[in-house]
């Protein structure tokens, strides 16, 4: 399965679950972000690359619906409410990730 994780600057969160679930369970893992400053911007190519797509926040789906409502139309898309408090590599971070993601893919 491919996998994206999204969040506002690919610096932190989405970047934390990329580097987390590479390969674990023979999953393809990517990170982008929304925001014009994000480290790798969110594109219609990972949209469509994507068989399943975990946002951070509420507001991300917002955004990927405006800008790439017809690339998310048949897609999986999991809004994983875990708020901007978090650094890259964070053990809470790490700890609430393995908990919600493992929902819904299992590694």
């Amino acid at each position: 399965m491919q996998i994206l994780f999204i969040c506002s600057r690919n610096k932190w969160r989405s970047l934390t679950a990329e580097k987390l679930f590479d390969g674990r369970g023979g999953h393809e893992i990517r990170s982008a972000g929304t925001e014009e400053n994000a480290r790798i911007k969110v594109t219609a190519g990972h949209i469509g690359w994507a068989d399943l797509i975990f946002v951070m926040e509420k507001k991300h789906l917002r955004r990927l619906s405006a800008k790439f409502q017809a690339e998310i139309a048949y897609k999986r898309v999991i809004c994983l409410d875990i708020a901007d408090d978090y650094r890259f590599m964070d053990s809470d971070l790490i700890d609430i990730l393995e908990s919600r993601v493992g929902d819904y893919v299992e590694f």
